[in-house]
């Protein structure tokens, strides 16, 4: 079953978060993950949330996702990540077809 993931984002070093970003690319794809959204524009229609920038990535399962999170090549890479900017981060199965 499909995984969805949601980033909310707050980028604090912009240069260095694009080189995360060039590198995390190619193996998010690799594991089979695929950006549904970028830091496009995005509005809040109800609630008090105050995302920052939204990411919003679709893999082909949870475990297909957990695999690539808590895998060395994304661990490396978050910290990366983490040196530069601040997530929450939230995922969610998808319904069946």
């Amino acid at each position: 079953m499909t995984a969805f993931v949601i980033f909310d984002v707050e980028i604090h070093d912009v240069p260095r978060y694009q080189e995360f970003i060039q590198k995390v690319k190619p193996a998010l794809e690799a594991a089979g993950g695929r950006y549904l959204a970028r830091g496009g524009a995005h509005k809040v229609y109800e609630g008090d949330w105050s995302p920052r920038r939204i990411v919003l990535l679709e893999f082909p399962s949870v475990q297909a996702w957990e695999d690539f999170y808590t895998g060395p090549i994304y661990q490396g890479l978050k910290a990366v990540r983490d040196e530069c900017s601040s997530a929450r981060l939230v995922s969610v199965e998808g319904l069946d077809p």
